[in-house]
């Protein structure tokens, strides 16, 4: 199994998973005339992909123990049914942020959702195992809470100066962002108690999870969509080749990410890895407001909320990472 020995090599893909968590949904918005429902099969089938063809290459670069099959025939049934739970509430979690995106923007979907997991995940991990220091992490959750406000108050100049506001959109990225806070513990305790699962057999069964729930999640809101009208699976297969592509394309980046983000963690700490691929919404709101021009035409006043937002959500992050070291 493939790990890094040195903290450069970690430092690289903690960078690039919060690169590609930040970049992934920038295929979505690419797509034309191609609802997100009908995209989100092929995003869903290239996250489990793209984790099998890691899994089965630099997690099996050795058959020792830690490489990927052995792995996976040592560790816990319950800790392989956690990752799989985690894969279902995450999948539920990002097709609501996706929606989002679609109904708000990339500059502001993003920061909402994620921030508020950054929040519901510190403050359920520090109730599940009290460790760290209480005070700097309770002010990296001022933090990234002050950071949501502003960017919902952004968002809310925007659309004023559009004439509408969409608070459908707002509630649907609160709501994908308190589910994206829960799913992590899951994944923790597979990768901590008992006979353990390493970053690679986890990345597989967290996404196993979500693409089987989508015969759930995804079901259900091409029935009831949050916007539009109901889309069947045939609309699947009449759309454009570009599509299909794209939507494998971002899962496969997304997967990459995740599975860099895993095994950093092996050689920095959970808490490290994590907080630096928490940057991802920002790297996610640059694409929306200097690619997208998702604020084109908005007001100085809007854009400084955003930079304000930018600045909340660093010390939101560095205030989080400092008091798991701390700890």
């Amino acid at each position: 199994m493939f790990t890094p020995h040195t903290s450069e090599i970690a430092l690289f893909m903690m960078i690039a998973s919060a690169i590609c968590w930040g970049s992934w949904a920038n295929t979505y918005k690419g797509v034309k005339n191609y609802r997100f429902e009908l995209f989100y099969w092929d995003y869903a089938v290239g996250i489990f992909l793209v984790s099998v063809v890691l899994a089965f290459t630099l997690g099996s670069t050795t058959q020792d123990a830690a490489s990927f099959v052995n792995n996976v025939r040592a560790a816990d049934m319950g800790n392989i049914v956690s990752t799989l739970t985690a894969g279902v509430i995450f999948n539920l979690a990002n097709l609501l942020l996706v929606a989002g995106i679609d109904m708000a923007g990339l500059a502001i979907a993003f920061p909402v959702s994620i921030g508020i997991a950054l929040v519901v995940g510190v403050v359920s991990s520090y109730i599940l195992q009290p460790k760290g220091a209480a005070g700097l992490l309770a002010a990296g959750v001022a933090c990234a809470v002050i950071a949501v406000i502003l960017d919902g108050k952004a968002y809310g100049s925007l659309a004023k100066a559009s004439g509408s506001v969409s608070r459908k959109s707002i509630v649907t990225c609160i709501v994908s962002g308190v589910l994206m806070g829960i799913w992590a513990p899951f994944v923790t305790h597979a990768m901590t108690q008992g006979h353990t699962l390493g970053p690679y057999s986890v990345a597989v069964f967290l996404t196993l999870g979500a693409l089987l729930s989508c015969l759930v999640w995804n079901v259900y809101f091409m029935k009831r969509p949050l916007v539009g009208e109901p889309v069947d699976f045939s609309g699947f297969f009449r759309g454009p080749a570009s599509g299909h592509l794209l939507g494998l394309l971002g899962g496969c980046i997304w997967g990459i990410g995740t599975v860099f983000n895993l095994v950093a963690a092996n050689y920095t700490g959970v808490a490290i890895s994590y907080a630096i691929g928490q940057s991802a919404p920002m790297v996610a709101a640059l694409w929306g407001v200097l690619v997208w021009k998702e604020f084109k035409g908005a007001t100085p006043k809007a854009y400084g909320y955003l930079a304000l937002m930018f600045v909340f959500y660093v010390l939101a992050i560095l205030l989080v990472s400092r008091a798991n070291t701390a700890g």
